[in-house]
């Protein structure tokens, strides 16, 4: 199993700005290798993030870009951000593809979801996360251990909602997902009252799109992550798509369909309120 990380958000940005901060001097990665006594494929590194940039290095790139001022100090700052370790990098196990989505999550200032398969990982209880993993042992032997480490992490991605400074996250949920069992009724009504908790929150705009609902957009699930500029750096939006066998994220160029995919299927669903009812009415049920 890969356990490799991808650059995290901020790794990113920094790399992304110190690349145009290059080009906008017109230096060529071979003339900074040379002025700064590098190594090409050190510049290259760092530009592409592939390695985590020193602070003493970006340092004496903002020297040599002759960047200063505020400027200066807001990608110092930036550097000393993207020097931080997340708490997913505890779990040194975990697949590559759900550690490095992760990262852009927690970093994410809008994330908007469509669901049809499941309660969103956000709002999983514990039990019902947990049904949901060792599912996955119809496909692929899940160790018991390995499946606990799994619930937990699931469990730990929904902190984010809980910060300071929590991600707006908007969610369009299948009916369908209400009235598929997953455990018994007691877990089952145990997960609606925690869509119903959640459904509350001032950053939660929780829609269902109604089973009977004339459907316009046939779509897979999948999760738009949205970024506000940090230190005056701008990142583009991404879109995660998972399957039974792949987790991924879509290349930037194709992102704007699923924001209309996402406003196709929002204009269909209930509103909130409406939404809060039509749970109420499925825990009935169980």
């Amino acid at each position: 199993m890969s356990t490799s990380r991808g650059p995290s958000v901020r790794q990113r940005r920094l790399a992304a700005e110190l690349r145009r901060l290059r080009e906008r001097r017109g230096l060529t990665g071979d003339e900074v290798a040379e002025r700064l006594t590098w190594s090409t494929a050190k510049v290259s590194r760092i530009e592409n993030a592939r390695t985590g940039a020193k602070i003493s290095d970006v340092r004496r790139l903002l020297e040599l870009y002759e960047i200063d001022g505020a400027r200066h100090e807001d990608l110092i700052a930036l550097a000393h951000d993207a020097a931080q370790r997340g708490w997913w990098e505890e779990y040194r196990d975990l697949p590559s593809p759900l550690a490095n989505f992760i990262a852009l999550e927690s970093e994410a200032g809008t994330i908007r979801q469509w669901e049809g398969n499941s309660v969103p990982g956000l709002l999983q209880t514990r039990r019902y996360a947990r049904r949901v993993i060792e599912g996955y042992n119809d496909i692929s032997t899940i160790p018991p251990q390995e499946i606990d480490r799994r619930v937990e992490v699931r469990i730990r991605r929904q902190e984010v909602l809980y910060r300071q400074q929590p991600p707006q996250l908007v969610l369009i949920v299948d009916e369908a997902v209400l009235k598929r069992r997953v455990g018994n009724d007691e877990m089952m009504r145990e997960q609606l009252d925690r869509m119903l908790f959640a459904s509350g929150l001032p950053q939660v705009t929780l829609r269902i799109l109604p089973l009977d609902a004339p459907r316009r957009v046939m779509a897979d699930s999948f999760t738009i992550l949205e970024f506000p500029a940090t230190h005056d750096v701008t990142f583009p939006d991404i879109v995660h798509t998972e399957s039974i066998t792949i987790s991924h994220l879509v290349d930037e160029s194709v992102t704007y369909m699923y924001r209309l995919a996402h406003n196709s299927l929002a204009s269909q669903a209930l509103s909130p309120t409406e939404t809060r009812q039509r749970i109420i009415e499925a825990r009935a049920l169980w």
